[in-house]
């Protein structure tokens, strides 16, 4: 499940995966349906397998990752070639982190379903506000100004950074249908990309209304037959000054940099 043993959520995984099978068919088959890419990897990278991980980002050419689970959770910067945790700093055992983004010099982080958020100093870590909002707090990013999360609904906010209101919400549909599960996310190139919680594909939405514009399928990436149940794809960051893609899930051990294949 989306949140190891403590998810509330007690259906077995046989129907978790049936039903995500009949979403995605349902998803795929809406009228001409937006553009499909594959991925190609052109170099993987160690990965902390002990990582979480819900939330990745490249931030000066560095890679943060926000790591969950109760008594285990963790912000911190790794070494994108080695893997090697350079600085991390803990959450508290009663919070289970979600996603990450940087904006400026302030790192955010979310909270499953303590509803709390944290602004943490980018290069120290420390903690320099929290903040609350309504609902669960999966995955987080921004488009130079706002602050856009997810809660596993087909919904996205758009959060003012200082106050952190809620200036607007956006449905995401793949022509008429409501596109749920939305995960772990990256502003990339005026989209939002979102992971979709157990499947291995990434939904690419335009912020303006919602639209799925494109889907990414990423299913080569890490075979099913050597993940946990809970080891799914989730975590994209992009470098935008080096123009690289990274991808990887819950628990795996590599870091996969792609480029994506128009099908």
């Amino acid at each position: 499940m989306k949140k190891g043993s403590t998810m509330r959520w007690a259906f077995a995984g046989a129907a978790i995966i049936a039903a995500a099978a009949l979403a995605a068919w349902a998803q795929r088959s809406v009228g001409g349906g937006p553009k499909v890419w594959d991925v190609a990897v052109i170099a993987a990278h160690p990965h902390d397998p002990a990582a979480f991980t819900q939330g990745l980002v490249v931030h000066d050419g560095r890679l943060y990752e926000g790591t969950g689970q109760y008594g285990a959770s963790t912000v911190r910067r790794v070494d994108l070639e080695t893997g090697r945790v350079e600085q991390q700093r803990r959450l508290a055992s009663n919070f289970f982190g979600e996603g990450i983004t940087i904006l400026g010099d302030r790192l955010y982080q979310l909270t499953w379903q303590n509803q709390v958020g944290i602004v943490y100093d980018v290069e120290t870590f420390d903690v320099i506000e929290t903040f609350t909002y309504r609902g669960e707090g999966w995955g987080l990013t921004h488009d130079g100004e706002l602050l856009i999360m997810s809660d596993g609904s087909a919904t996205l906010k758009f959060l003012d950074p200082n106050g952190f209101a809620v200036v607007r919400e956006i449905a995401v549909r793949d022509g008429g249908q409501p596109v749920t599960r939305l995960n772990e996310l990256e502003y990339i190139d005026g989209e939002i990309w979102a992971n979709v919680w157990y499947e291995d594909r990434i939904a690419r939405i335009s912020p303006a209304d919602g639209a799925v514009v494109g889907w990414i399928e990423a299913g080569n990436l890490y075979p099913q037959s050597r993940r946990g149940r809970d080891d799914v794809l989730n975590g994209i960051a992009y470098d935008a000054q080096a123009r690289r893609l990274f991808l990887t899930g819950k628990n795996w051990p590599q870091l996969f940099e792609v480029e994506l294949v128009r099908r």
